[in-house]
């Protein structure tokens, strides 16, 4: 039982902490009030484990709001935002968080090709990035169980349209088995069991 050696986690073919970044995209009270598509207590508690994950694994974490300054819009749910609390927020007028120039400038700046995006809703702040990262370049990663829209039609429409265009789509589960890879990187080993453990959907317990 022995691993072949850690492939080149900068071209490696599949998502590494070092190829990858998180989008965090308008997890804002209004937002999350409106999604239909997930109970909002699991879809807070999805988000919470993604951002937990890229934590864990030292991935660069974008966070973007819209309407914060203007007044118009609260910011990111506090549950989250204490999950980072020095995290710059780059606040936006801009639907498409993808034609804000500060939060585009954001992302090249962490030099990772794979964008690993969490945005409400599923059919506008996860589309429209998600589309033009894509025709730029860049491999897209929506995690399924941790965005939401307005109706599960809207979310799985949407899911749909960024899927055809080259999307790919992923679920916390699979984004911690794939950052994890192997059983050796026993430093991560506590924090993974941890995560998962911690929702009880990944674990039964005899």
């Amino acid at each position: 039982m022995t691993s072949y050696p850690r492939r080149d986690p900068a071209t490696d073919a599949l998502l590494t902490p070092e190829n990858a970044a998180l989008l965090v995209i308008d997890y804002q009270p209004t937002q999350v009030a409106s999604i239909q598509s997930m109970p909002h207590p699991q879809l807070i508690r999805n988000v919470k484990m993604t951002i937990q994950l890229a934590q864990l694994y030292h991935v660069p974490i974008i966070l973007s709001t819209v309407n914060v300054k203007s007044g118009r819009n609260q910011d990111t749910l506090k549950v989250l935002r204490d999950l980072m609390p020095a995290q710059p927020s780059y606040d936006r007028t801009s639907i498409n968080a993808w034609e804000d120039q500060a939060f585009h400038e954001a992302v090249a700046r962490t030099d990772h090709k794979k964008l690993v995006m969490c945005a409400l809703w599923t059919e506008a702040c996860l589309t429209f990035p998600a589309l033009d990262a894509l025709r730029e370049g860049y491999q897209v990663y929506p995690v399924v169980d941790a965005v939401g829209g307005t109706s599960p039609l809207a979310h799985e429409t949407a899911l749909r349209r960024v899927e055809q265009a080259g999307a790919n789509l992923i679920t916390n589960a699979q984004l911690a088995c794939e950052w994890q890879r192997d059983w050796n990187r026993t430093e991560y080993v506590p924090g993974f069991v941890d995560l998962l453990a911690a929702n009880d959907d990944f674990f039964i317990n005899a």
